[in-house]
Order: C-alpha cells, then sequence, then structure tokens
C-alpha cells in the first residue's frame, strides 16, 4: 500500500522545505570552511574540499546501507513503501556519488600532481557510482512492478555488501588514498576546529538527502497511483 495523492503531495512540500534548509545550511558550511576552519598545514587551501568530498562519501556510503536494508525487509513484507523509498533513494544516491567522485580528482590533482590512480579505494568508490546506475538501468528495464522490486532489492542488498569493504580497502590494499581520519577504531585525528565543519556538513548532507527522498517518494508515490487507477480511483490512505 501507498500513500494518497493527498499524502504524496505532502510528502513533495515536506521534502522541499528540507532541500531549501539543506541548500542553505551548504552554504553555512562552506562559509565556515573558508573563513572560520583553519587551512590544513601541508595542503593548503586545496583541502577545503574535504568538507564536501567527505561528508558526499558518506551519505553514498549510507544510502546504499539503507536501500540493503530495506530492500530485506521489502523481500519479506512485500510493503510497496519499502520498494518506493528504495527507489527515490537510489536516485539520490547517485547524486551523491557523482559528487563524490567529481570533488575527488579536484582534490587529488593539486595534492597527488594526478586526477585519479586505479587504486583499490578510487575504484571500488566507481564501482559503487556503477552499481547505483545499474540499479536504475535495472528498474527503468523491467515493467512488472513485482519482479522489478524482487530484483531490484536482490542488486541492493549486494550492493550493500560492498560499503564495508569500501571503508576498508585502505587497510587492506596499498593505496594512495588516506586512511580514515574520523571513522577509525582511535579518537578522530583532526582539529576539533575542523571535526565541527565537517560533521556539520555531513548533518547538512543527511538533510538534502531526507529532503530529496521525500520529494522523490512523493512524485513516485503519484504516478503509481496514476499507473494503478487515476486521481479519480479508490485509493486507501496509508500514510
Amino acid at each position: 500500500m501507498i500513500p494518497s495523492f493527498a499524502g504524496a503531495r505532502s510528502a513533495v512540500r515536506r521534502g522541499r522545505v528540507l532541500v531549501v534548509l539543506g541548500l542553505a545550511g551548504l552554504a553555512a558550511v562552506y562559509l565556515l570552511a573558508l573563513e572560520y576552519t583553519p587551512v590544513e598545514l601541508h595542503q593548503g587551501p586545496a583541502q577545503k574540499i574535504f568538507y564536501l568530498h567527505v561528508p558526499a562519501a558518506w551519505t553514498a556510503l549510507l544510502i546504499f546501507s539503507l536501500m540493503g536494508i530495506v530492500s530485506i525487509v521489502y523481500l519479506w513484507l512485500h510493503d510497496e513503501r519499502l520498494d518506493l523509498f528504495a527507489e527515490a533513494s537510489a536516485e539520490v544516491g547517485l547524486m551523491f556519488s557523482a559528487i563524490m567522485l567529481t570533488t575527488g580528482p579536484i582534490w587529488a590533482k593539486p595534492i597527488w600532481g594526478t586526477w585519479w590512480q586505479w587504486d583499490p579505494r578510487l575504484t571500488l568508490t566507481l564501482f559503487l557510482f556503477f552499481l547505483y546506475v545499474g540499479y536504475m538501468a535495472l528498474r527503468a528495464s523491467i515493467h512488472d512492478p513485482l519482479e522489478r522490486g524482487r530484483f531490484s532489492a536482490v542488486v541492493a542488498i549486494l550492493g550493500m555488501l560492498l560499503v564495508p569493504f569500501i571503508h576498508l580497502s585502505v587497510y587492506l590494499f596499498r593505496t594512495l588514498h588516506p586512511k580514515p581520519v574520523v571513522l577509525k577504531p582511535s579518537a578522530p585525528s583532526l582539529p576539533p576546529e575542523m571535526l565541527r565543519t565537517l560533521l556539520i556538513s555531513f548533518v547538512v548532507c543527511l538533510v538534502l538527502y531526507a529532503g530529496l527522498v521525500m520529494m522523490r517518494y512523493g512524485a513516485g508515490a503519484a504516478e503509481r497511483l496514476r499507473e494503478a487507477g487515476g486521481e479519480g480511483g479508490e485509493v486507501t490512505d496509508a500514510g
């Protein structure tokens, strides 16, 4: 069961508010990063892109993890709302994954002297991007809703298994990519001012994710309702 048209429109409205707040927060984060966060000693101003690249990467990985968890529950309950949430999350996750892959080379060029290296961490994150693309392509190629939901759920679950491997790749292989400075067994190795800016940026990314997913979820629900019976059809509000 999915929300009614009224519930779908309400989700879109609430999502728009969160997106506006998230975009305003993103502007505030970069003001904070540029004006009130110390310049890193060895990397200089180029390091400032860290405050967009890392939160975008965390968010892309978190989204695929959520898709996998939700897909497991979907295969058990067959609740269409879970499939709709996974679909909406994939579109937003693709956006964050693209941000991760574009900001990374921009940061790498002045620091490493090259835009790209086929080292394990970078290759695996590129594979994650292609998993997002493949997930969406699979959904677009299957017209039967039940088959689309089942096959997509399997892909999301398999993709979720890649997430911890991406995080651990810097420990398992020799790589140019630096080791984690926050998500590690010991205490974060960032100065407090840098850690504050990074965590604020991550929260802003989560707000953007929530807003964009709500908008896409509402639009997707309305589309499925139209396919099922149109505005005039009898719809049960489960939202």
